[in-house]
């Protein structure tokens, strides 16, 4: 999690650094950075974070072998049997869907796990935070007497057991996870326990034991870990990252949050239900950044200006010191651009939501002379990894949150899928640029493809015209008789021939309601195709209807009527 997400694409034929911000997704020779954020927006650590100082590489070691140097003498030479068709370092979403899909295909497959299956999204991540935040919604509603009353409904006051909350999101992680094993193992899948070290080619160790197997092609799917900067000290009660806040284990009366991307605004939506104050600290001129800016504006209005939240944009959280002693937390604020002192806060905790590094240390890389960029592995456009000469590496791949192209849960599954299919004979390169994302605040905020800005700037490059088109909640009946009006659509597109550049939804359910435009983008459907879709009435995918209809295209429609079926 954190609070920027950046994708960039690397070409086939250099080692191209990897980047994660939403700047310039539609670059495909310069990896510049590209905000967005979390799993289901899950984010990363850019060069720079709110504390200003470059990323630590002060992550958890991975455990490594004891006895391995019979297989490491031979490590140049590929084994002339294998284990397995597939092997898959790593259990979180990412390698539990290139799994599902390697035995869909007849692969032998195994998946290698050295914490627990499920990954930082099912243990640490989406899975626990959306039990929170779907708390948080109901007593956001609940305390709204304005909004009960409009319904006519009486409520008396409510009231949350913070025990309760908390085990809601553990038992839900426990459940999810126990779906993803068991799954696995209904369908053959060998569930492997210990840390995957790349010994060679198509060799892996299992563990610190003398175990070696091989498999003809490998997936490295290791996930990420949270990113603290220097300067921060993390003490798991006070001074937390969104591995301990998703515990729950207290609700502060107030509390800072450093960095305001998906990660930082669904944990403030969280806490200021739970009757937290909040104060963002975010290192850039504005909140949220990486949104499209006029969602963003929306989303300030409506998310954090009626809230009791405050903010200092323009800073880093040089130091941060945990309560001890009787004294709260302080937070030593500097100017982000000057670096001269700025101001000293003291709350009673700090979140640290400032992105997550890859979890590539011990994997091994060295003994195939790969070279992680900035501690990702540099991969191209089809996932496979490059080496430290430029060259691919036979029969290595990978996915997810590790190569750092795009650092959402359900990115990484569709690149493992990804890999499957070209492992299995057919080329297949996944389009980042339909991948959607979403922030599960209340109301919800989702988009997909480049925000009004990256289109523009795209527009002016390649000679193209850009337009936008608009449509408000307040005129969809479903989201009247819900009595919740407040929200808005954009749609980014070419005049010329009807292409979506990009969709931006804030409102009722925007999480939901993003995949149809996502699915429009992954398949190359045009608006002019699309405005004859029909959609249910009443209900909120008429707000997609309506925005695609009001788009000005001159291109007629490309797909023909189909003939009318008799009922």
């Amino acid at each position: 999690m954190q609070s920027t997400l950046s994708l960039s694409f690397s070409p086939s034929s250099s080692a191209a650094a990897v980047s994660r911000s939403p700047t310039t997704r539609f670059s495909l020779n310069t990896p510049t950075p590209l905000n967005l954020r979390f799993c289901g927006l899950r984010p990363q650590a850019l060069a720079f974070t709110a504390s200003g100082n470059r990323r630590s590489s002060q992550l958890p070691s991975r455990p490594r072998s004891q006895a391995v140097s019979a297989a490491l003498s031979a490590n140049g030479s590929p084994p002339k049997s294998f284990d397995y068709d597939l092997l898959i370092i790593g259990a979180g979403v990412g390698g539990h869907g290139a799994a599902l899909h390697a035995v869909e295909k007849g692969l032998k497959t195994a998946i290698v796990e050295g914490d627990v299956v499920g990954g930082t999204c099912v243990n640490r991540g989406c899975v626990p935070s959306k039990a929170l935040l779907a708390v948080a919604g109901r007593m956001r509603e609940l305390q709204n007497d304005h909004h009960l009353k409009s319904l006519g409904l009486q409520v008396s006051a409510a009231g949350y057991d913070r025990q309760g909350v908390a085990d809601h999101a553990i038992n839900l992680a426990s459940k999810i996870r126990n779906n993803l094993t068991n799954s696995m193992k209904a369908l053959g899948v060998d569930i492997l326990t210990g840390v995957g070290t790349i010994l060679g080619p198509q060799k892996v160790q299992i563990g610190s034991s003398d175990k070696i197997v091989t498999a003809k092609d490998i997936i490295i799917a290791t996930g990420s870990v949270p990113f603290v900067p220097k300067g921060i000290e993390v003490d798991g009660k006070t001074v937390i990252t969104s591995d301990h806040a998703l515990k729950l284990e207290f609700v502060p009366d107030w509390i800072a949050i450093v960095g305001s991307g998906y990660i930082g605004l669904e944990f403030s939506d969280v806490y200021t239900a739970l009757g937290s104050e909040v104060t963002f600290v975010e290192a850039l001129d504005q909140l949220m950044p990486g949104f499209d800016p006029e969602i963003g504006k929306l989303a300030q209005r409506v998310l954090i200006n009626p809230r009791n939240i405050d903010y200092h944009t323009g800073v880093f959280a040089s130091k941060i010191t945990p309560a001890r002693d009787g004294k709260p937390v302080t937070i030593e604020l500097i100017d982000a651009k000057t670096k001269e002192p700025k101001d000293t806060l003291e709350v009673d905790a700090a979140l640290i939501a400032t992105g997550r590094a890859p979890f590539t240390q011990g994997l091994g890389l060295e003994n195939i002379d790969v070279v992680t960029q900035r501690g990702f592995v540099p991969v191209d456009e089809r996932m496979r990894v490059i080496d430290a000469k430029g060259k691919l590496v036979p029969n290595l791949y990978c996915i997810g949150d590790a190569n750092g192209k795009m650092m959402l849960a359900h990115a990484a599954s569709a690149q493992g899928i990804s890999v499957v299919e070209q492992v299995t004979g057919r080329d297949h390169v996944l389009n980042h640029l339909s991948v959607p994302a979403a922030c599960f605040t209340h109301p919800e905020i989702s988009m997909v493809g480049l925000t009004e800005p990256q289109a523009r700037e795209k527009g002016e490059k390649e000679g193209f015209e850009v337009s936008v088109a608009k449509t408000s909640f307040k005129a969809n009946t479903k989201a009247l008789a819900e009595n919740e009006g407040e929200g808005l659509a954009k749609l980014i597109y070419r005049p010329d021939n009807g292409e979506i550049l990009g969709v931006h939804i804030f409102g009722l359910h925007a999480a939901d309601l993003i995949h149809e435009a996502s699915n429009a983008i992954a398949l190359g459907t045009r608006i002019q195709d699309i405005k004859l879709a029909v959609h249910a009435h009443p209900t909120l995918s008429e707000v997609l209807d309506e925005l695609f209809k009001s788009a000005k295209v001159k291109a007629q429609a490309s797909i023909p009527v189909s003939e009318p079926v008799p009922v």
